[in-house]
């Protein structure tokens, strides 16, 4: 085979280890979510080795999706790091033999301040599934490396539970794009959900119009206004809008009559506009269901204070 087809088979081998985790969901994955669902202090990742990078992960995931969490060595358990750890805390340690030593010898210190243990493992007679409060079975029947030595499907199962896990904590909680964007404010998600109106209107030198101006006049204004539109106002509140498209389409209708029109002629009277605090997806969904690419930015008196189009939306 060439390096593609190894590519192509090693996808199989995981995606099947993957599905194969279907059928071994049970009660046990039902309790495990509502142990960590009723946690009141923090849930604690831990393992070693490849199952502890695939734990600081998980950690990662949980934290980033509403369920406090952090990864923890074991190892450093043994050297202060047990003081993190308290009685309102769930343990989810992750192990594909169920015996790796280092994690044993932590277990009995979670038993004794009595930490509930979610155990995900490869093997549901280790002693790890043994001492856990609730034992995830992640087993597969073949690691993807060619030998059946590198840990890959075994971990890549570990993985998908964890997301599992995530994904059903966030249906419980009720988990909204608002509350992703919180904890993601730096993300590209995280900007579009959190950043308003205000934040990206055009304010300066906005083309702002009389409507009773002739349209010869107001293509310049438009013109220098290099948003593609002008804003009509009577005693500086918002009466009007019109577009590069509505001038075209006047010239085309009224040709030598053109210059005799006026704003109100052509203007649409009933514009789209938004607060200042409206958020940006709030305005994307705006544009898409009316079809426009400019939104204006008004008080509630209907004064005119910037103008957003779907450029900068495109954060």
């Amino acid at each position: 085979m060439n390096s593609r087809e190894y590519a192509i088979q090693c996808f199989k081998d995981e995606a099947e280890a993957v599905l194969g985790l279907i059928p071994q969901l049970d009660e046990r994955f039902d309790k495990a979510v509502e142990l960590m669902y009723r946690c009141k202090g923090k849930i604690i990742v831990t393992g070693v080795g490849k199952s502890g990078h695939i734990g600081a992960k998980i950690a990662a995931t949980l934290s980033s999706t509403g369920t406090p969490s952090f990864f923890i060595n074991p190892l450093d358990v043994f050297h202060g790091d047990l003081g993190v750890m308290t009685s309102d805390d769930v343990v989810l340690a992750l192990s594909h033999s169920g015996q790796t030593d280092e994690l044993l010898r932590f277990i009995p210190m979670v038993l004794h301040m009595q930490i509930p243990i979610i155990g995900m493992t490869g093997n549901p007679q280790s002693l790890l599934a043994k001492y856990a409060t609730c034992h995830l079975n992640v087993s597969v029947e073949k690691e993807a490396c060619p030998m059946n030595l590198a840990p890959t499907s075994s971990t890549m199962a570990q993985l998908a539970m964890g997301d599992a896990l995530a994904i059903a904590l966030m249906e419980k909680r009720g988990f909204q794009p608002r509350d992703f964007a919180q904890f993601h404010p730096g993300g590209e998600l995280g900007k579009r959900l959190l950043t308003t109106a205000q934040d990206v209107m055009f304010r300066d030198d906005l083309p702002v119009l009389p409507p009773d101006m002739h349209l010869g006049e107001a293509i310049i204004l438009v013109s220098k206004g290099k948003l593609g539109l002008g804003v009509a106002e009577t005693d500086g509140k918002v009466v009007g809008l019109i577009t590069d498209g509505d001038i075209r389409r006047a010239m085309e209708k009224w040709q030598a009559e053109f210059f005799d029109r006026t704003v109100s002629d052509i203007m649409t009277r009933t514009p789209k506009t938004v607060r200042p605090d409206t958020k940006i997806t709030e305005i994307q969904r705006m544009m898409n269901k009316y079809k426009i690419h400019s939104v204006l930015v008004t008080d509630d008196a209907s004064h005119l204070l910037g103008v957003v189009d779907h450029y900068a939306c495109e954060i």
